[in-house]
């Protein structure tokens, strides 16, 4: 008797990068995208937030070099 098989396993698709691509494209109709106002505000508000931060720590950065320095040159001298 020939061996059968399984008839739990789900078949291949046959082409499973069509599938794919499919799948994908019915996935990014469901998305909401924002509008071209609340995308052109939210892009600034990240960029506004990462200049701050930037120049926040390029402060602190600033501050623990002169201090680094200053330490150093008085333990040289000293």
């Amino acid at each position: 008797m020939p061996e059968s098989k399984p008839t739990n396993v789900a078949p291949k698709p046959k082409n499973a990068v069509a599938v794919y691509i499919s799948d994908t494209i019915a996935e990014l109709k469901k998305v909401t995208w924002l509008s071209r106002r609340d995308l052109l505000y939210l892009a600034g508000l990240v960029l506004l937030v990462v200049i701050v931060v930037g120049v926040i720590l390029g402060g602190i950065d600033y501050g623990f070099s002169r201090l680094i320095e200053l330490l150093l040159n008085h333990i040289h001298l000293g």
